[in-house]
């Protein structure tokens, strides 16, 4: 699940390639609001890698509807019982309960972020893959 305001569209194939090594990604999902100037850019890569983008309108100036949105998915998915794991791409602490509600539904959580992701949402993930380190190494 890419928060795609906050990680780089450069970044989907590394991630998704790094992802994939800890199983099958059944689902994949990037959320913004691709209205937004600049967020064209993105369209390509999500199609060539089969990623669905969810729209996200803003409601209000200033407020991250992306976070939200992103973290009702991922509760509602774990709760279907059909998977053991959960990749969040973003550099927010916002996704910090998220990583912690996840992990206590048995899941393992699986980050993907910048060297500045603040320390509490990374070690709220059972593993955390800094972007820098798969950006080169794609």
């Amino acid at each position: 699940m890419f928060d795609a305001e906050n990680v780089s569209y450069t970044l989907t194939r590394p991630i998704l390639l790094r992802a994939a090594s800890y199983g099958v990604l059944a689902v994949k999902r990037a959320y913004a609001d691709w209205s937004r100037p600049g967020m064209s850019r993105c369209k390509n890569v999500l199609l060539h890698n089969a990623i669905e983008p969810v729209q996200l309108f803003p409601y209000a100036m200033g407020k991250n509807a992306a976070d939200i949105v992103l973290s009702l998915d991922a509760m509602s998915l774990a709760n279907t019982g059909q998977f053991d794991g959960v990749c969040l791409a973003s550099s927010d602490s916002d996704l910090t309960p998220l990583a912690f509600c996840l992990r206590r539904e048995g899941l393992r959580v699986y980050g993907f972020g910048a060297r500045q992701t603040p320390r509490a949402f990374v070690a709220a993930c059972n593993s955390f893959i800094y972007t820098e380190s798969i950006a080169v190494a794609a």
